[in-house]
């Protein structure tokens, strides 16, 4: 039995299959409007403080962006390698940009490249509008999925993040959908750890190399940075929504409103500090672990393997040495015919008799209904066993 460090201290919950534990809020001072720090696979929280504040966000907008492309692509309604024509409205986006023109075409894989690694405004509008025909239409995809996520304080009003009236959200809502990207999409870390890149500008006039530059200072500064969306402007101030890996223990660090661009990064780094300090992460069994059989009635087999799904995470605190522990619920048998991949179980983990999380236990292969020389066959064997 694995040996593991007592369960974190919790004070808010987000539920991923397992049962949440609360307790106090650390003793930490953070000089920003708001901050928020979660354990991503879990989605436990470790720290808040105004954390349901409504705030602009600036350019962590595009964290929801980003999160609209990826799943795009995932389902496959574009491609990396689709070519965007640059509107005007794209081009004509201020802030922080690549100074894209009008008609210029760019890939899909460039143009997120950008808004990941350069937070590029006409980037980030020319994908919305690639996506969902115009920014207005991709600003109501991304309304309607801040919902579908349970993010309460959030109404987004453009793709990019520039300021305008009512378009708002909050530490809670920012690290609920760096989460889904980040645990549903982490390729996107393939972008957000890029320091400085090229892209090639291709308009009328010809072709000109493009350098871009991370706006993240984390990527050089904190071991283990791994992204992801720093934003800034006259009414938000200062944010970021950092994430960090080190060894097996995932963290987003929220910061809204810091005074300075210093001080967002340092914050920052303190909540990651805090959280690599005093939390760890215990694995359940790996994905295909096999635990046991389970019969079939009137299939072709007569029984078939029974294997992990999904492998659980389990956030604890570092010093101690109590045990996180397993049990196995099967169904008594499975109806032929039966698919790869069918639920026969689930692996359920308690620590101090307290459910911590499961997975599905799933069949490794398929079968078909027995035919009449199968059941005969099956006699056979019997008579001649006896």
């Amino acid at each position: 039995m694995k040996k593991i460090c007592l369960i974190a201290s919790l004070l808010m919950t987000m539920t991923l299959g397992s049962t949440q534990v609360f307790a106090s809020v650390p003793s930490l001072n953070v000089n920003a409007k708001a901050a928020l720090l979660m354990e991503p696979t879990t989605g436990k929280i470790l720290f808040d403080q105004n954390s349901h504040d409504k705030l602009p966000p600036a350019s962590v907008t595009k964290v929801m962006t980003m999160l609209l492309i990826y799943e795009a692509v995932a389902d496959g309604k574009i491609k990396w390698d689709d070519v965007v024509t640059v509107s005007d409205h794209a081009a004509g986006m201020g802030g922080s940009q690549i100074f894209l023109e009008p008609m210029e075409q760019q890939t899909v894989r460039d143009l997120t490249k950008c808004v990941v690694v350069a937070s590029a405004n006409d980037a980030a509008v020319a994908m919305g509008e690639f996506i969902a025909g115009s920014e207005e239409s991709f600003v109501a995809m991304m309304n309607e999925k801040a919902k579908s996520l349970g993010m309460n304080d959030t109404t987004f009003k453009n793709a990019c993040g520039l300021d305008t009236e009512g378009h708002i959200t909050s530490a809670y809502d920012i690290a609920v959908m760096t989460r889904e990207l980040v645990t549903k999409h982490p390729e996107v870390h393939e972008f957000s750890t890029i320091w400085m890149d090229t892209i090639v500008h291709k308009t009328a006039k010809g072709n000109q190399e493009f350098g871009i530059s991370n706006t993240n200072r984390l990527l050089k500064n904190y071991s283990g940075a791994t992204g992801l969306k720093t934003g800034s402007t006259a009414d938000a101030l200062y944010c970021i929504s950092a994430t960090a890996k080190r060894d097996s223990l995932n963290l987003i660090s929220v910061i809204l409103g810091a005074p300075n661009p210093t001080t967002r990064f340092q914050e920052a780094m303190k909540l990651l500090d805090y959280g690599f300090a005093n939390y760890s992460i215990t694995l359940g069994e790996p994905v295909g672990t096999e635990k046991g059989v389970i019969k079939i009635y009137k299939g072709e087999k007569e029984e078939v393997t029974v294997a992990v799904k999904n492998q659980v995470n389990c956030l604890v605190s570092k010093g101690n040495k109590s045990e996180l522990e397993s049990k196995v619920e099967m169904l008594e048998a499975l109806k032929a015919p039966v698919a790869q991949g069918a639920k026969a179980g689930e692996i359920i983990y308690t620590f101090e008799g307290k459910e911590v999380g499961r997975s599905d236990l799933v069949t490794t292969e398929g079968t078909v209904k027995a035919d009449l020389k199968d059941f005969i066959s099956r006699l056979a064997k019997k008579w001649l066993a006896n």
